[in-house]
């Protein structure tokens, strides 16, 4: 492509200025210009009329990517808000819709937002609306919902022009000192109203009631707390600045959800991801037995984890009792099968009571009264959303105007530090209106002590305002007021007022100007506020924290020898015992024989796909009988056109060697390949025209050799301290350097002392070749060095 190619005309309708002129689709504009190919030549000169593309489109996208971050998905750490929120929130205190005003139309408070503030679709705003209202999204709604505002079953808000809206006391927390100097206001979308940068929180909102939103490469995702906890650690981190995460959560116990529920993590789980910002948590839904007539009990759920639902759940259930065959399946598979035939084994009927009276009420009827009840909720916790993950993700926009993912600590020193900035501003700024009353009340007193001198003047005066100036030494503004007085205010009664309001006034100047010069004396207050407001809105921790083991269902499974028997086109099946003639196996036509291995049914089994990716299965799963077996598909979900090369099981400490033809290879141990996803897991890098050699366990030894044999009958050995271990797996290191054309045909770990190769000769007749110690010395080097020819007449495939 020539120079010319890579340039774009870009037409500007004013000055021709490219990077004026430049669409911002951040700003969710159309644009300012279009492109037309430019024609100039490699060396012509920039008239300024001309952008690279590459250049434009890498402006455009950050400038996009930016206003999706800061403008749209991510929280400020200030107020906890984001854009739409702060302005639903603004609007509403704008049209005095507070707690104890008459609730109006939605529809009337979405479209003073969209004409003012947010220019964009009224459902956006509208559904900001609903969030922020619902008591089952956030943990202290800011909105007062009259009407249908959804539900925690997903079902969605009635029309804006059915619901009605005002705000709640507590978004007194973020409005209350919004007309107190506390905030810095922009010019709207087109400059014909003012809204707030930022509102003024008194408490660190974005931990009580957490976000959620998706930006341009990031994410948060913030829990909500309790407000009684989050005071009581702002407080203790005020006092000490030093404190650290482990000390906060003396005050924290962590994650304080709007349904309620039970962590069930362990505290260091918790605390890391504090420390870090960025963690996962395991919550559990709360359930109680009620004992019925007869000895009968049914276990009732009354409490859900964050975002599950009665019919999320009852979903589940009959999706695990009634289930339906896989896309690409042509049954059921065993795992289906067998949850089905446990779910109704235990469970007789499930049945949603929730209503007004009890947001959740989940009844569960055991099959029969002599089950144990434990058990049973295990069951349809391991199977359900009743047990769920719950994720941390820290990432906020920080006071210095950057996205960032925080700690705890950083959150909380950040609010803080905001709060002192506030209550600095609120106090400058109640200075100043103190300060100005004592000026116009200074003025008033003098017009009292000389009433008649002023009205003589006023009187005979042409200008009386200069001569009022003159004669008092008064200021313009006194002078001002002194001339709009009403003859009302001459009584003596309100020269006595005068005199009482100065002399308070002069006692609050003082009391704020000492706030100013003094940092301990704003300290208190500010923990004196916090504690005022802990006091009127803290309520009661509705998620329990305390840890338990993770639900999970083990089958009892008894423990005796098994054989497993994996044919050519993927069929897999199991055998009582171990020595089984395999001569007298039967296979489908034009099927055959590829591994066996024995082992015992509790063991887990590898399975090594021939693309280097491992499944684990467990030995009892595998179906006995005398059958063909199942298609290994069944049991695990082997990517297409793969297939099964080697069966493996073992202790999880064993030693396994793996390498490729290529000669790369590496060391692991036999737990290293084990997963609990059926999908498996990509653990061993094959190439494009590479295979998998066959994998072998060894014991390790101080005189233990790597022995490598490549096809062309070259043998290297070298020792296995050179060898590197992954226990993640991957390509590994060369282990024997090879000939064009020539592949790495085995690999194994002797001890050092004796070295079997088993080969063919002439006719084909099994030779086997035994070296000792001295017999391989010639052949031992260092790693990734060329092998030397073992023996010409003879061919080795391997050891």
């Amino acid at each position: 492509m020539s120079q010319d190619q890579d340039l774009l005309e870009l037409d500007s309708p004013e000055d021709n200025n490219a990077e004026d002129a430049a669409p911002e689709p951040a700003a969710g504009q159309g644009g300012g210009g279009r492109f037309v190919a430019a024609q100039a030549s490699a060396t012509a000169p920039d008239d300024g009329e001309s952008v690279q593309l590459g250049l434009y489109a890498e402006k455009s996208y950050l400038e996009y990517a930016m206003s999706v971050v800061k403008s749209r998905a991510l929280p400020q750490v200030e107020d906890g808000q984001k854009p739409v929120q702060r302005r639903v929130l603004f609007t509403m205190h704008e049209l005095g819709l507070v707690s104890s005003a008459k609730p109006v139309k939605s529809a009337r408070i979405v479209g003073e937002v969209l004409g003012k503030y947010h220019p964009h679709g009224d459902q956006s705003a509208y559904d900001a609306l609903v969030r922020i209202a619902q008591d089952f999204s956030l943990r202290y709604p800011l909105i007062d919902g009259q009407g249908n505002f959804g539900s925690r079953d997903g079902d969605g808000a009635a029309a804006m022009r059915y619901t009605e809206a005002r705000l709640t006391p507590i978004a007194e927390l973020l409005l209350s000192e919004l007309k107190m100097g506390t905030a810095d206001f922009i010019p709207n979308y087109d400059g014909a109203f003012e809204e707030p940068v930022l509102l003024p929180a008194r408490l660190p909102m974005l931990l009580l009631n957490g976000a959620s939103g998706i930006a341009v490469g990031m994410a948060t995702e913030m829990p909500s707390h309790n407000l009684g906890e989050v005071a009581d650690a702002a407080v203790a981190l005020i006092k000490n600045p030093e404190l650290d995460t482990a000390g906060l959560m003396q005050y924290i116990q962590g994650p304080d959800l709007p349904g309620g529920g039970q962590i069930i993590s362990a505290r260091r789980d918790i605390q890391n991801a504090y420390e870090t910002g960025r963690g996962s948590l395991k919550v559990r839904a709360r359930w109680e037995k009620e004992d019925l007539a007869r000895g009968q009990w049914q276990m009732v759920v009354t409490e859900l984890p964050q975002g599950a639902s009665s019919q999320k759940v009852l979903e589940e259930i009959e999706e695990l009792t009634n289930p339906k065959v896989k896309k690409g399946k042509k049954a059921l598979t065993q795992e289906q099968q067998q949850t089905k035939q446990l779910i109704l084994s235990v469970l007789d009927r499930v049945r949603d009571e929730s209503g007004r009276e009890q947001a959740v009420r989940l009844v569960f009827e055991p099959k029969s009264s002599r089950q144990n009840p434990d058990e049973l909720m295990n069951l349809l916790l391991a199977h359900t959303s009743l047990e769920t993950g719950l994720s941390l993700n820290f990432v906020m926009i920080g006071r210095d105007g950057r996205p960032g993912q925080k700690s705890l600590k950083a959150l909380l020193a950040e609010w803080v530090s905001f709060r002192f900035d506030t209550v600095t501003r609120r106090t400058e700024h109640r200075l100043g209106q103190v300060n100005d009353r004592i000026h116009i009340l200074e003025g008033r007193h003098i017009v009292f002590l000389n009433i008649d001198e002023v009205i003589r003047i006023i009187r005979e005066s042409d200008e009386p305002k200069p001569a009022l100036i003159a004669r008092f030494n008064l200021s313009d503004r006194q002078a001002e007021d002194i001339l709009e007085i009403r003859l009302r205010q001459l009584a003596r009664l309100e020269g006595i007022k005068i005199e009482q309001e100065l002399a308070e006034l002069r006692g609050e100047k003082e009391e704020l100007e000492h706030l100013l010069a003094n940092r301990g004396a704003m300290t208190k207050l500010i923990i004196k506020e916090i504690e005022a407001d802990r006091k009127k809105f803290a309520d009661p921790r509705r998620t329990l924290v305390e840890e338990a083991e993770r639900a999970s269902v083990e089958v009892a499974v008894v423990d005796e020898p098994t054989t497993l028997i994996l044919s050519e086109k993927g069929w897999l099946r199991s055998r009582q015992g171990h020595g089984i003639d395999v001569q007298n196996l039967g296979f489908k036509d034009g099927d055959a024989l590829h591994s066996v291995i024995e082992c015992r049914t509790v063991d887990q089994v590898a399975l090594v796909g021939s693309d280097g990716r491992v499944y684990t299965i467990q030995a009892a799963v595998v179906p006995g009988g005398r059958g063909d077996g199942v298609p290994v598909t069944t049991l695990i979900e082997l990517v297409a056109k793969t297939r099964i090369v080697q069966m493996l099981t073992g202790q999880g400490s064993d030693k396994l060697v793996i390498a490729n033809s290529a000669g790369y290879g590496f060391v692991c141990q036999f737990d290293n390949l084990l997963s609990r996803q059926k999908a498996g897991k990509a653990f061993i890098t094959v190439e494009a025209g590479e295979t998998l050699l066959k994998i072998s366990s060894f014991v390790s030894r101080e005189t233990s050799l790597v022995a490598c044999l490549s096809k062309a009958g070259k043998l290297h050995l070298f020792p296995l301290a050179e060898f590197k271990q992954l226990a993640g797996g991957g390509k590994g290191v060369q282990t024997m350097a090879l000939d064009d054309k020539d592949t790495l045909a085995a690999i194994t770990v002797c001890d050092g002392e004796t070295l079997r190769l088993t080969g063919t000769g002439r006719g084909g007749k099994s030779t086997e070749l035994k070296l000792d110690a001295n017999e391989m010395a010639p052949y031992v080097g260092k790693r990734a060095r060329k092998g030397k020819p073992i023996n010409a007449g003879l061919k080795f495939p391997g050891f």
